[in-house]
């Protein structure tokens, strides 16, 4: 991958990470004891330590690391900040500073830091003089076996756990002890994930399913479960199984959970870190001991280049809200001027009139692109994760990702993450078979999962599909029935469509085993309810054998779209541009009737005819007294259909107004409009009008 694209991004961000640090540990020094400061800075120098080892800045990244380790402590309340640590601090953000003005000039970030990272590494191993060694040392013994420190979520997991608590599902952190005197370790934890499976879901167990499963641990396990019972009696029911010596369970909240999840990260680096060689703790120094005969200072330190200008600012997105609303106001003012001008039929106001018009179609892109980011920001970290994950599995998949330019509002692309994450997951994890099962069925070895984006109308569209095994509805509903989520009779009048729908259900599943991956189900109420939040749906198309394809539907949260004016009678309508394949006439005699369903002929294949006079119930017009009509061709993806009108009145750039709370949802209407008279139109939806 080519980071040279992300390079400004870096920069940004850097500057904004080493200020913030900057002036949290100005505001530290006033308050040594407030580990809520630390926790903040903590997680910039996290951050910032992250950006660079991803863009490759080896030495910035290594200075990083080691103030995290100081960091690390002092949250830890291992070690208290005193002048000589502050001091330290301070001058590894001047250094990384330096660092990035070097990189900002096209440099390589790279410093002689050795007589930092030394300090830094004193006071990591108790070495200084403030004494605090004692505590220090602490830092590096073993941690006790009985901590939750052994279990590691990863972002998904943690997403999942986090949003449960959020929605008000109890989150419990459960470590069972097997009896010493056990010969049947792997047949005991069987029976207590047996038991848990039957009113949660387990996220993530320290050490794997597998493992547990071939009895590869001592005699404690640990996992993180979703529940809706008490922690008291789930702690009852593992003890009655046999040879369970102890059992403990906790019930966590967002603060508890993240403090574990810290602890576990910061447990976890500490012990994969290498011991530094000297060559490793002089970045940039070839022979250390030539260097503690020869001072560094002896060299004249080069002249410092001041900070190259940056070319981006950053703007709170709610300051391009007030852009927006104000140019919604001046589009109406626009089209009112022109329908003034034309009316009056002044030449002198009708050019006038025209250059404002080019002046702000010209402002109007500009307020729009403002807001708009690639959905390749979000599917670019997707590949690896694939990848990492067919590997556990022992899959073969092939991730083909369509429509990475396709550009969506900032404010969703910043919450559509997760839901993705949890959505490919589940294609990989229990959608594609595994290879002996792909072969048995006939199908290639490699599963593809399809990551496809694109427009249609005033909606952006994402799919996830995949070639797997599908979903079976009888499979669905025994589910369902089993955990009380319908009942029988229920079931049975429930379309396909219904029973896919099931899938959302909080905590429903479909799993036949355990998996630390995902489990159909598990976080996909928290994808229902995330895209629902955003003003979106999701819904499901499967074919037992062929694969499942899970369809994610997100407004642009444009206020401006370009649209196709029509008439209905005495009212008027606005379609969006983006959705209009082509407008035509048709003669009556070319509707046909099919199966009680009125299609027509477009392009050598048969589409639905949809009159809106019926659906609207439109008082005066009806399409069906006419010889001939008007009709628009819309399209959602690949599927087409014909909507009949009255009269095209022409096209138009109009305001999307809400409809706020006053009237319902209604559907086949998006929002309304104020046209240049002064009337309201209402917005059609076409991805309504096609199923």
């Amino acid at each position: 991958m080519d980071m040279n694209q992300y390079l400004s991004m870096f920069i940004d961000e850097s500057n904004d990470h080493l200020q913030s640090l900057n002036e949290n540990m100005l505001q530290l020094e006033g308050n040594p004891e407030d580990l809520g400061i630390v926790q903040v800075i903590f997680r910039s120098a996290h951050t910032l330590k992250g950006m660079a080892a991803t863009m490759g800045f080896e030495d910035l990244a290594s200075l990083t690391h080691k103030m995290e380790n100081v960091l690390d402590l002092v949250r830890n309340e291992k070690l208290k900040m005193q002048d000589f640590i502050f001091d330290t601090l301070f001058k590894s953000l001047d250094a990384l500073e330096t660092m990035v003005q070097d990189i900002t000039g096209g440099g390589e970030g790279k410093a002689d830091v050795s007589s930092i990272v030394a300090s830094l590494q004193a006071i990591e191993n108790g070495e200084w003089t403030g004494g605090n060694a004692p505590a220090a040392a602490d830092a590096n013994q073993s941690p006790n076996t009985s901590t939750p420190s052994a279990v590691e979520l990863d972002e998904f997991q943690y997403s999942v756990l986090d949003q449960s608590i959020a929605e008000g599902h109890r989150v419990l952190y459960i470590e069972v002890l097997v009896s010493e005197q056990s010969q049947l370790k792997g047949v005991r934890a069987y029976m207590v994930f047996d038991l848990l499976e039957r009113s949660g879901e387990v996220v993530k167990s320290f050490p794997t399913v597998q493992d547990i499963e071939q009895e590869k641990f001592e005699r404690s396990f640990s996992l993180y479960y979703i529940t809706t019972k008490e922690a008291q009696e789930l702690e009852k029911g593992i003890m009655s199984i046999s040879e369970i010596e102890s059992a403990k369970v906790i019930q966590l909240d967002q603060e508890t959970l993240q403090q574990m999840t810290n602890q576990v990260a910061a447990a976890v680096e500490v012990a994969d870190a290498p011991v530094p060689a000297p060559e490793a703790v002089s970045l940039n120094t070839k022979d250390s001991s030539k260097d503690e005969a020869k001072p560094v200072a002896s060299k004249p330190a080069p002249p410092k280049q001041a900070a190259a200008p940056s070319r981006t600012i950053r703007v709170d997105i709610e300051r391009l809200d007030v852009l927006m609303n104000l140019f919604s106001e001046l589009l109406i003012d626009r089209s009112r001027l022109e329908q003034l001008a034309s009316e009056t039929g002044n030449n002198d106001l009708s050019d006038t009139v025209a250059h404002l018009s080019r002046v702000s179609t010209d402002l109007q892109n500009i307020v729009l692109k403002l807001r708009m980011v690639p959905v390749d920001t979000v599917f670019n970290r997707f590949p690896r994760m694939i990848r990492d994950l067919a590997k556990t599995l022992d899959k073969k998949i092939d991730l083909v990702i369509t429509g990475a330019e396709t550009e969506l509002d900032r404010t969703v692309i910043d919450e559509i993450g997760d839901p993705l994450v949890h959505l490919l997951r589940n294609a990989v994890d229990h959608g594609v078979e595994s290879i002996a099962e792909r072969v048995a069925a006939g199908k290639p070895e490699m599963g593809t999962v399809n990551l496809r984006a694109f427009h249609s109308g005033n909606h952006v569209f994402i799919e996830i599909e995949d070639d797997g095994k599908g979903i079976y509805r009888d499979n669905l509903l025994k589910t369902a029935v089993k955990r009380g989520v319908v009942t029988e009779e229920q079931g049975a009048k429930m379309s396909d469509d219904e029973v896919n729908q099931l899938l959302f259900a909080p905590g429903f599943s479909t799993a036949d085993k355990i998996s630390d991956i995902s489990g159909r189900g598990v976080g996909l109420d928290v994808v229902k309810s995330k895209i629902t939040s955003l003003g979106g749906n999701v819904t499901i198309h499967s074919t037992p054998g062929k694969g499942t394809n899970f369809s994610v539907q997100l407004p642009l949260t444009l206020s401006i779209i370009a649209a196709m004016l029509v008439r209905l009678g005495s009212e008027k309508y606005a379609v969006p541009l983006s959705s209009i394949v082509e407008t035509a006439i048709v003669q009556r005699q070319q509707v046909r009737n099919i199966h009680g369903n009125k299609m027509i002929t477009f392009r050598e294949s048969l589409i639905p005819y949809l009159s809106l006079s019926e659906v609207f119930g439109v008082p005066d017009f009806n399409d069906a007294d006419e010889q001939e009509t008007e009709i628009v061709v819309i399209r959602k993806g690949e599927r087409l259909a014909a909507v009949a009108v009255e009269e095209f009145i022409g096209q138009s750039e109009i305001v999307l107004k809400s409809m706020g709370t006053y009237l319902p949802s209604i559907e086949g209407i998006s929002g309304a409009t104020i046209l240049g008279d002064g009337q309201v139109a209402l917005i059609l939806d076409p991805n309504a009008f096609i199923k």
